[in-house]
């Protein structure tokens, strides 16, 4: 298990590498982009939108790293990951600079979401793969290296073994006062965030 979280830890910290001597860990994870500290990331995301001069991504997006792309566009771009859990593991990302999925407008997201399909099918065909799993690892807890916002597509072939957790038993949810009070705290979040929102848009409509 350690292995594999660390084997997703490291998937996107060396660029690839055509015919160069690789740049050392420890020059990449000084960048701002592989910092895990909170401080660090209210600093990205108060210059979300703007390409970071020490961000990996930013760099490929520039043309100043080599990357191999798969597609590219006005709002985003797919590349191979460097250190792929399977073949085929690729990479969707904007092409400004946000240091989390919270971060990330709705409208990018959409963007790179509505890729998805069309993406991940090409990808499926060339590896004989006829699954894939959609993935991004936001925050430092759910393993995220890189803060420049991405959506992970992994091709899975039958008994491939990829995941540790795939053989785990599940548990079963029951229906009792804990997952109650829990679902009810997540409603009035929501309906909170809804709130905050359409007060967003109307002082937006009135400054107008």
């Amino acid at each position: 298990m350690e292995a594999r979280r660390l084997a997703i830890l490291c998937s996107h910290l060396c660029p690839i590498n055509l015919g160069h001597n690789q740049a050392p860990l420890s020059h990449l994870s000084s960048s701002n982009c592989a910092s895990g500290s909170k401080g660090e990331q209210l600093i990205h995301d108060s210059q979300k939108g703007s390409l970071q001069d020490d961000c990996v991504f930013c760099r490929i997006i520039r043309g100043e790293s080599p990357a191999l792309k798969l597609y590219e566009d006005d709002s985003c771009l797919c590349i191979l990951d460097t250190r792929p859990l399977s073949n085929g593991h690729s990479l969707i990302i904007p092409k400004s600079h946000y240091s989390s999925l919270e971060a990330t407008p709705p409208s990018v997201i959409a963007a790179m979401c509505s890729k998805v399909p069309f993406i991940s099918n090409a990808i499926m065909k060339s590896t004989g793969c006829d699954s894939f799993n959609l993935l991004v690892n936001n925050g430092v807890a759910a393993g995220q290296v890189i803060f420049h916002t991405h959506i992970h597509i992994i091709p899975r072939k039958a008994r491939d073994c990829l995941w540790a957790s795939e053989s785990l038993q599940r548990k079963i949810l029951q229906f009792d006062e804990e997952a109650s009070g829990l679902a009810k705290s997540i409603q009035e979040k929501l309906h909170g965030t809804k709130e905050d929102d359409s007060k967003v848009q109307e002082s937006n409509l009135t400054g107008n």
